[in-house]
Protein backbone atom coordinates (compact mmCIF):
# COMPACT_ATOMS: atom_id res chain seq x y z
CA UNK A 1 0.00 0.00 0.00
CA UNK A 2 1.05 3.64 -1.06
CA UNK A 3 1.13 6.56 1.82
CA UNK A 4 -0.50 9.63 0.75
CA UNK A 5 2.60 11.61 1.36
CA UNK A 6 4.28 9.38 -1.76
CA UNK A 7 1.33 9.20 -4.06
CA UNK A 8 1.01 13.53 -3.41
CA UNK A 9 4.98 12.89 -4.39
CA UNK A 10 4.50 11.26 -7.51
CA UNK A 11 1.87 13.37 -8.49
CA UNK A 12 3.24 16.81 -8.04
CA UNK A 13 6.30 15.52 -9.86
CA UNK A 14 4.30 14.29 -13.55
CA UNK A 15 2.48 17.77 -12.39
CA UNK A 16 6.18 19.24 -13.01
CA UNK A 17 6.77 17.26 -16.08
CA UNK A 18 3.60 18.01 -18.00
CA UNK A 19 4.12 22.02 -17.10
CA UNK A 20 7.77 21.65 -18.38
CA UNK A 21 6.46 19.90 -21.60
CA UNK A 22 3.50 23.06 -22.09
CA UNK A 23 6.48 25.42 -21.54
CA UNK A 24 8.79 23.67 -23.71
CA UNK A 25 5.66 23.79 -26.36
CA UNK A 26 4.75 26.95 -25.82
CA UNK A 27 8.28 28.70 -27.06
CA UNK A 28 8.39 26.70 -29.55
CA UNK A 29 4.88 27.45 -31.09
CA UNK A 30 5.75 31.43 -30.06
CA UNK A 31 9.32 31.05 -32.17
CA UNK A 32 6.96 29.69 -35.21
CA UNK A 33 4.59 32.43 -34.52
CA UNK A 34 7.37 35.09 -34.53
CA UNK A 35 9.03 33.47 -37.94
CA UNK A 36 5.54 33.41 -39.85
CA UNK A 37 4.70 36.57 -38.87
CA UNK A 38 8.09 37.74 -40.63
CA UNK A 39 7.39 35.81 -43.06
CA UNK A 40 3.91 37.28 -43.69
CA UNK A 41 5.11 40.95 -43.26
CA UNK A 42 7.84 40.31 -46.05
CA UNK A 43 5.26 38.89 -48.87
CA UNK A 44 3.10 41.97 -47.57
CA UNK A 45 5.82 44.73 -48.47
CA UNK A 46 6.93 42.38 -51.31
CA UNK A 47 2.98 42.35 -52.99
CA UNK A 48 2.96 46.40 -52.32
CA UNK A 49 6.06 47.24 -53.92
CA UNK A 50 5.23 44.47 -56.77
CA UNK A 51 1.96 46.56 -57.33
CA UNK A 52 4.02 50.30 -56.66
CA UNK A 53 6.44 49.15 -59.51
CA UNK A 54 3.54 47.83 -61.61
CA UNK A 55 1.95 50.84 -61.60
CA UNK A 56 5.06 52.96 -62.27
CA UNK A 57 5.57 51.20 -65.21
CA UNK A 58 1.99 51.28 -66.38
CA UNK A 59 2.19 54.95 -65.80
CA UNK A 60 5.41 55.33 -67.78
CA UNK A 61 4.11 53.56 -70.54
CA UNK A 62 0.90 55.89 -70.80
CA UNK A 63 3.13 58.40 -70.85
CA UNK A 64 4.63 58.13 -74.38
CA UNK A 65 0.85 57.28 -75.92
CA UNK A 66 -0.13 60.68 -74.54
CA UNK A 67 2.38 62.56 -76.02
CA UNK A 68 1.68 61.06 -79.47
CA UNK A 69 -1.59 62.06 -79.06
CA UNK A 70 -3.13 59.12 -77.31
CA UNK A 71 -5.70 61.56 -74.74
CA UNK A 72 -7.52 58.44 -73.94
CA UNK A 73 -4.84 56.49 -72.29
CA UNK A 74 -4.69 59.63 -69.76
CA UNK A 75 -7.95 58.63 -67.51
CA UNK A 76 -6.25 55.56 -67.48
CA UNK A 77 -2.52 56.49 -66.15
CA UNK A 78 -3.08 55.91 -62.60
CA UNK A 79 -4.25 52.56 -62.68
CA UNK A 80 -1.90 49.83 -63.45
CA UNK A 81 -2.49 47.06 -66.23
CA UNK A 82 -3.90 44.23 -65.19
CA UNK A 83 -3.17 44.84 -61.70
CA UNK A 84 -5.72 44.77 -58.54
CA UNK A 85 -6.33 48.39 -56.55
CA UNK A 86 -3.92 50.41 -55.39
CA UNK A 87 -3.55 49.34 -51.62
CA UNK A 88 -2.98 53.12 -50.08
CA UNK A 89 -5.18 55.84 -52.69
CA UNK A 90 -3.24 58.73 -53.46
CA UNK A 91 -4.86 61.50 -50.48
CA UNK A 92 -7.32 63.71 -52.59
CA UNK A 93 -10.12 66.35 -51.18
CA UNK A 94 -12.74 64.57 -49.48
CA UNK A 95 -11.13 61.34 -49.16
CA UNK A 96 -11.25 59.67 -45.33
CA UNK A 97 -8.68 57.74 -43.45
CA UNK A 98 -11.35 54.98 -43.29
CA UNK A 99 -10.50 54.32 -47.03
CA UNK A 100 -6.82 52.69 -46.26
CA UNK A 101 -6.02 49.47 -45.22
CA UNK A 102 -6.33 48.31 -41.46
CA UNK A 103 -2.49 48.49 -40.60
CA UNK A 104 -2.07 51.73 -42.51
CA UNK A 105 -5.15 52.90 -41.02
CA UNK A 106 -3.96 52.55 -37.87
CA UNK A 107 -0.47 54.00 -38.42
CA UNK A 108 -2.25 57.39 -39.59
CA UNK A 109 -4.43 57.49 -36.59
CA UNK A 110 -1.85 57.36 -34.65
CA UNK A 111 0.44 59.59 -35.90
CA UNK A 112 -2.79 61.82 -35.53
CA UNK A 113 -2.78 61.26 -31.96
CA UNK A 114 0.48 61.38 -30.91
CA UNK A 115 1.78 65.04 -29.98
CA UNK A 116 4.54 65.32 -31.89
CA UNK A 117 6.26 63.24 -35.28
CA UNK A 118 6.87 59.90 -34.50
CA UNK A 119 9.34 57.69 -35.90
CA UNK A 120 9.48 54.30 -37.30
CA UNK A 121 10.61 52.59 -33.87
CA UNK A 122 8.49 54.22 -31.73
CA UNK A 123 4.92 53.56 -34.28
CA UNK A 124 5.85 49.93 -34.15
CA UNK A 125 5.16 48.49 -30.50
CA UNK A 126 1.93 51.13 -30.83
CA UNK A 127 0.17 48.90 -33.37
CA UNK A 128 0.98 45.94 -31.87
CA UNK A 129 4.13 44.48 -33.24
CA UNK A 130 7.03 43.24 -31.86
CA UNK A 131 10.25 45.79 -32.31
CA UNK A 132 12.30 43.73 -34.21
CA UNK A 133 14.23 45.37 -37.68
CA UNK A 134 12.02 43.92 -39.70
CA UNK A 135 9.18 45.12 -38.44
CA UNK A 136 10.67 48.43 -38.22
CA UNK A 137 11.86 48.72 -41.46
CA UNK A 138 8.88 47.07 -43.08
CA UNK A 139 6.70 50.09 -41.12
CA UNK A 140 8.92 52.68 -42.45
CA UNK A 141 8.42 51.58 -45.68
CA UNK A 142 4.80 51.85 -45.00
CA UNK A 143 5.41 55.42 -43.59
CA UNK A 144 7.36 56.25 -46.36
CA UNK A 145 3.86 55.02 -48.84
CA UNK A 146 1.88 56.82 -47.37
CA UNK A 147 3.93 60.31 -47.64
CA UNK A 148 4.55 59.39 -50.92
CA UNK A 149 0.90 59.54 -51.47
CA UNK A 150 0.27 62.57 -49.62
CA UNK A 151 -1.21 61.17 -46.13
CA UNK A 152 1.61 62.16 -44.22
CA UNK A 153 4.60 64.60 -44.29
CA UNK A 154 8.32 63.61 -43.25
CA UNK A 155 9.62 67.48 -42.25
CA UNK A 156 12.98 65.86 -41.05
CA UNK A 157 14.55 62.75 -42.08
CA UNK A 158 12.59 59.91 -40.31
CA UNK A 159 10.07 61.74 -38.53
CA UNK A 160 6.44 61.56 -39.76
CA UNK A 161 3.62 63.61 -38.59
CA UNK A 162 -0.04 63.82 -40.84
CA UNK A 163 0.34 65.58 -43.87
CA UNK A 164 -0.90 69.41 -43.69
CA UNK A 165 -3.08 69.36 -46.46
CA UNK A 166 -4.60 65.89 -45.84
CA UNK A 167 -6.10 63.91 -43.38
CA UNK A 168 -5.51 65.38 -40.06
CA UNK A 169 -7.87 68.20 -40.94
CA UNK A 170 -10.90 66.00 -41.94
CA UNK A 171 -10.03 64.16 -38.91
CA UNK A 172 -10.40 66.78 -36.94
CA UNK A 173 -13.42 68.35 -38.50
CA UNK A 174 -15.40 64.78 -37.95
CA UNK A 175 -14.25 64.84 -34.34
Amino acid sequence: MVSLPEELRAREAAARRQVEELQAESAELALRLEKAREDLSRLEITRETVAQVLAELSAAEAEPDAAAGGATETNESSAPHGVGVMMVPPWREGLVVAVLPDVYRDIVEIIADAPGPLQAKQLVPRIGLPTTTGKIEGTRGKLKRLVERGWLDEDAPGQFTLARQGPGRERTNSQ
